[in-house]
């Protein structure tokens, strides 16, 4: 599963960890991402939607 929200391309992004020595290792925050089985054009799709767009009605969701 690519961690990309299908609605608003949020993506994985990078930076470091900083520990009290301040050493520096490189390290991923990810998206909060959840798959939901929404209507598309209609049909029913599996989505992969972050928690944000699933907050804000981008998607409506079909039970």
């Amino acid at each position: 599963m690519a961690r990309v929200c299908d609605i608003c391309g949020k993506k994985p992004v990078s930076g470091n960890n900083i520990s009290h020595a301040h050493n520096l290792t490189r390290r991923r925050w990810l998206p909060n991402l959840q798959e939901v089985r929404a209507n598309v054009d209609g049909r029913t799709k599996r989505l992969t939607v972050c928690t944000n767009c699933i907050k804000s009605n981008k998607v409506l969701k079909v039970a």
